[in-house]
């Protein structure tokens, strides 16, 4: 077999097919001019044309037009056509517009309710019924049996201890000392930053500098304030403001820079995640009695206790970043239903859940989450489902982003709590039978 494959530009991937060493191959040759033996293949298609029609084209525009021409360039029946081009879908075309390129309509997730959750938070307090989008049987079950627990607990406690978004530019310099002056020069200029950055936008505030020097290379890390916005798109245009600034006046220029240099830890899990913040840094913990733990999880806080010192050590032995069971659950199915940037479930689903036993057998639980990335305004907030979802939790728009990150950390800790019982009680592969398999959608086997 060759070790290397020629592929024209714009062509598409080959589908390899793999056969036994002696079988015949009843298909005709996949490549042209591949006989000779030690010669590469040569891939046969020609680069593609632009059409007018083509979807590499990309367009914002989203009239009834504009989604046909799409739509034609599909080869797909009406009916595939009709579950995505719904009449809904296409009666609110135009709301879509900013948020999505090359529209199409939408797809449906099945959304479910978990709650109530009661949480005595800094800024949550009381009950809320939590819109989860998923199409994983059993998880809105799990969690709903999580909160219940919380509830009969009397709550739990949510804080939130931090909050920041951080753009990371990397600056090149011609030398190690020009880099390491650049640095000391960035540190005296940090009042004049804060001024570019709020020039930007009313609500976006600088509020702290971090810096790392490689070599000839500066990377520094802006941490900015972004209010009930996610704020993503405000820090990074906060950020290039400031290093235009930087480029204009700083007495060492630098060869290049480049607004993001992959050190913000932007929608990727990272060791930096315990070290600051990202989002929201939010809390939470419940002290679970007794007799709650064995009635309503089928369990002790002792055997749970024990399965999370075991789960521990192979999260640890798998280099998780982080001690935890699923956050990623809970985070993405209530990052679908009520607007948030999905990606940033990578770097939000980092954390660290506790359990001990206390007091005789009570269960202490705990979760901490360094970098919430939720909001409730901006992006796919004002969406008409994912507002819906909002007003559901009553969190939508301003003023409710620290209580909607609270409940984020209240749902991570029921699911914890869920989860852990399950599998120390023996019923996690039961329940996951039952609800997943228990009555199959036609076609579908067990």
């Amino acid at each position: 077999m060759p070790q290397s494959l020629r592929v024209k530009p714009g062509a598409k991937h080959p589908v390899w097919k793999t056969q036994s060493p002696g079988l015949k191959n009843p298909n005709k040759p996949f490549f042209r001019n591949s006989s000779a033996a030690g010669h590469e293949p040569e891939w046969s298609l020609k680069p593609s044309a632009e059409t007018e029609n083509g979807l590499h084209r990309i367009a914002t525009g989203a009239d009834r037009e504009s989604i046909q021409k799409r739509w034609d360039s599909l080869a797909v029946s009406d009916d595939i056509r009709r579950e995505i081009a719904d009449t809904q879908s296409l009666l609110r075309n135009d709301t879509y517009r900013q948020n999505i390129e090359n529209y199409i309509g939408t797809v449906k997730v099945p959304v479910g309710i978990a709650g109530p959750l009661r949480i005595n938070g800094a800024f949550a307090q009381g009950d809320y019924y939590i819109p989860l989008a998923t199409t994983e049987a059993a998880l809105v079950a799990s969690y709903n049996r999580g909160t219940c627990v919380i509830g009969k607990a009397g709550g739990c406690t949510a804080i939130l201890l931090n909050e920041g978004v951080n753009r990371a530019p990397g600056f090149v310099f011609k030398s190690l000392p020009q880099a390491n002056f650049f640095v000391k020069w960035v540190l005296s200029q940090i009042e004049e930053f804060k001024r570019v950055a709020a020039a930007t936008s009313r609500f976006c505030k600088l509020t702290n500098i971090k810096h790392s020097i490689e070599g000839n290379r500066v990377y520094l890390n802006f941490e900015f304030f972004t209010a009930d916005a996610s704020g993503q798109n405000m820090v990074t245009i906060a950020t290039d403001a400031i290093c235009n600034y930087i480029f204009h006046h700083s007495p060492f220029q630098p060869v290049r820079w480049y607004v993001e240099a992959n050190f913000s830890g932007d929608k990727k899990a990272s060791s930096q995640s315990f070290q600051s913040v990202r989002g929201k840094k939010v809390a939470a913990e419940v002290i679970v009695p007794k007799e709650v733990v064995e009635k309503s999880l089928h369990t002790t806080a002792d055997q749970i206790a024990h399965y999370y010192q075991v789960s521990t050590i192979g999260a640890l032995l798998s280099g998780t970043i982080g001690i935890q069971g699923h956050y990623a659950n809970s985070l993405a199915a209530l990052y679908l239903a009520c607007g948030q940037d999905v990606a940033c479930v990578a770097e939000s689903a980092v954390g660290i859940t506790r359990f001990e036993c206390i007091d005789g057998g009570d269960l202490y639980a705990s979760v901490t989450l360094p970098n919430l990335m939720v909001a409730t305004v901006g992006g796919g907030t004002g969406l008409p489902s994912q507002r819906t979802c909002l007003e559901i939790l009553g969190l939508s728009g301003p003023g409710n982003a620290n209580a909607f990150a609270e409940v984020a950390a209240g749902l991570c800790l029921a699911g914890e709590i869920s989860i852990a019982a399950a599998i120390s009680s023996g019923e996690f592969t039961q329940a996951h039978k039952r609800l997943a398999r228990g009555n199959p959608s036609p076609g579908q086997g067990r």
